[in-house]
């Protein structure tokens, strides 16, 4: 049990770390050489000392394998296969995938021939490359390289451009075995970004401006992350309470507490036997928060809250969890896990058999808890942190192993437990209608992500109006479903659903204002923005610019400074911001009739007239859609990738405050705007 205690506050740990910072374990160069008709290509790979990268033989069903792509073969064609020509290939067995894998450490040098059919000559494509070590995976990403040259000439060494002297567009040389320093100044690399840099410098960066304004912090950060640490840890716990008093655990209580009292005459043993069986239970849970960070990785999960696929996905499955909670079926695992793990139990002694108990358990409540835990995971994963399934599994975990360590201590409690019965099934049914209200949320994400506008905001809110309206109705006995038990004619309302029922009407009507644009402070989080709407009354939304180029080129027509607010269609504390901040009458005032507000959505998926191309980190990437330019401008020009970031500038892009993140103190963001209108002045 030690053991166990000691492998989780180490992943605990290592997540802690990873979490922190963007992780690019594996740097790229390429270089070309001609010899008569023929071209010579080598892709290094320098990799971490903790990481491997997999090889290009990797069985289906295995992590990403080494590929290499050639889009554009002008005057090439293939000549044989990729091969590697310096690098040790290391085999094993690897038991998460339960396959024999290959990979190659620190430093490996594939190599191409290709033959040279024409002049000049251009070679563009990509190496598909996934890398791991023992406590993460990086997802799979590209590296994209552009080859050009003569066919006369003898040989000829790709060089990657310096970030001072690259221009925009990739350049007819490529890179060379030296990729670029990262270290370079940063004000050097205005000449590397796309056309607005050259023209009106607006793309200039100005990280070193930023922080010289906020000291090098980032006004809201660290209230914003530790506000998203409680919410995930607080849900967890409260998603532990609400299984508890599911018809899968309910009735186990006091079955687990009567098993350990009745196991040993010793009450001090029996204490001791239910704490371990209610440490089990966390060990288990957090375990899986940890199983699912691994297997996806930080990046993919930080990835999850702003990919329409996978929203898609997410409110798919919680839609299936509410039909399994309203009766349509029911999700239960296959009964030979339960039985073997109850045979273990029965087989072993001491603590052992004791962890068999609570994972036996937590099988056979999954008809219950498993849509509960899937819903938790999927908010924790989508909420930007590789550490927050945990967190929230350790949440749940703590709430679900409370009772049976309680009662254990205070056998007497058990005889004024509620009795099962036709309650439980209701917890489920009422538990359906928050699934499926929640479900509506990931819609929205992907809808808007795509700009199909079919769940615009008066539509989301008629949906969630309908919903906690019918949760209100089922709970005063209105309406029954098939799996309900006939109601007694003389069976009353308790008091419990009455107020229950009091809260869902009261959710519904609080909601009916939104529909004529009312802002709807607690739903803020969840429903669309309210850009979305179609009908309002009363003022007008502030007035909002989506195209950076065109809002800078307003502010300088208007002699106005800007508020650059990057955003996401996804993003949790964006709505937040907008719904508790700026619908304040000062703040409103202030951006209104003092700022041109530019808001950049950078997981916009609307494709770009044509791909840019941009270099960073000495590496050209391929910027497809609006999303992409965006969130690249503010990596390159503010040096951050979090949502939300406010950024005040002047007509020429130079910053007048530090920048502001999430922080819904009203006092602190109008300070924040006037200080930059001081400035400004």
């Amino acid at each position: 049990m030690k053991r166990i205690f000691s492998l989780t506050f180490l992943l605990l740990t290592i997540s802690t770390m990873l979490s922190a910072q963007i992780v690019d374990p594996v740097k790229w160069t390429h270089k070309s050489q001609v010899r008569g008709q023929e071209l010579t290509v080598s892709f290094t790979a320098n990799i971490d000392p903790t990481f491997h990268l997999y090889a290009m033989d990797i069985p289906e069903g295995g992590p990403q394998k080494t590929e290499f792509t050639f889009e554009t073969l002008d005057g090439l064609k293939v000549k044989g296969p990729t091969k590697v020509s310096n690098g040790k290939l290391i085999k094993t067995h690897d038991q998460a995938f339960d396959m024999d894998l290959s990979f190659y450490e620190n430093t490996v040098t594939f190599e191409q021939r290709f033959k040279i059919t024409g002049s000049p000559y251009k070679l563009e494509g990509f190496v598909f490359f996934m890398s791991c070590n023992d406590g993460m995976c990086t997802p799979p990403t590209r590296y994209e390289f552009t080859i050009t040259g003569e066919a006369d000439i003898a040989a000829k060494e790709d060089t990657p451009a310096d970030a001072a002297t690259t221009p925009a567009a990739p350049a007819a040389t490529a890179d060379s075995e030296t990729p670029a320093d990262p270290a370079a100044t940063v004000d050097s690399l205005a000449a590397a970004a796309p056309a607005p840099v050259s023209a009106e410098g607006l793309w200039t960066p100005v990280i070193d401006k930023l922080e010289a304004f906020s000291n090098g912090a980032t006004k809201g950060d660290d209230s914003g992350r530790a506000h998203s640490w409680w919410y995930i840890l607080i849900a967890g716990f409260i998603a532990g309470l609400v299984a508890l008093i599911t018809p899968c655990v309910w009735p186990m209580i006091p079955m687990t507490v009567s098993f350990f009292l009745k196991r040993t005459k010793d009450r001090n043993k029996s204490i001791k036997d239910a704490v371990t069986y209610g440490i089990s239970i966390i060990v288990i849970y957090v375990g899986l928060g940890l199983l699912i960070t691994v297997i996806f990785g930080a990046s993919a999960l930080n990835s999850l809250a702003t990919n329409a696929v996978f929203n898609i996905i997410f409110f798919l499955l919680l839609v299936v969890f509410a039909l399994s909670f309203f009766g349509a079926f029911e999700l239960t695992l296959p009964e030979s896990w339960t039985t073997k793990l109850d045979a273990k139990a029965d087989a072993t002694t001491g603590l052992l058999s004791i962890f068999f108990m609570a994972f036996t358990l937590c099988l056979v409540s999954f008809s219950c808890t498993g849509p509960i835990i899937g819903t938790l995971l999927v908010e924790a994963a989508t909420s930007g942190s590789m550490l927050y399934p945990a967190i929230g599994m350790f949440g749940f975990a703590l709430a679900l192993s409370l009772p049976f360590t309680l009662f254990a201590m205070f056998p007497s409690m058990l005889q004024s437990m509620p009795s099962s019965g036709g309650w439980l099934n209701m917890v489920k049914v009422v538990l359906g209608f928050c699934e499926l209200a929640l479900a509506f949320k990931f819609l929205s994400v992907a809808d808007l992500a795509y700009g199909w506008r079919i769940l615009d905001r008066e539509t989301f809110l008629c949906l969630w109006i309908v919903i906690f309206a019918l949760c209100g109705m089922y709970l005063l006995g209105w309406i029954r479903l098939p799996h309900d038990d006939d109601p007694d004619p003389s069976e009353r309302v308790s008091v419990t659903q009455l107020m229950l029922a009091l809260v869902c009407f009261s959710f519904s009507m609080y909601m009916v204002p939104g529909l004529w644009g009312a802002p709807c402070k607690a739903i803020s989080a969840f429903a669309p923005p309210m850009s979305t709407q179609d009908f309002k009354l009363g003022e007008d939304a502030i007035v909002t610019y989506h195209s950076y180029e065109e809002g800078m080129e307003a502010a300088q027509r208007a002699g106005k400074p800007v508020l650059v607010d990057f955003s996401g269609f996804g993003c949790v504390n964006c709505r937040k911001m907008e719904a508790a901040v700026w619908t304040d009458p000062q703040v409103k005032n202030i951006i209104d009739n003092d700022y041109i507000l530019i808001e950049l959505m950078v997981d916009d998926k609307t494709a770009l007239p044509e791909i840019e191309v941009v270099q960073e980190n000495g590496k050209d990437v391929k910027l497809r859609t609006i999303g992409d330019k965006w969130s690249y401008l503010q990596r390159y020009k503010f040096g951050a990738n979090a949502q939300p970031f406010y950024v005040l500038l002047d007509g020429k892009g130079n910053p007048l405050n530090g920048s502001y993140s999430y922080d819904e103190d009203i006092d602190a963001y109008v300070n924040f705007l006037k200080t930059g209108l001081n400035n400004y002045k």
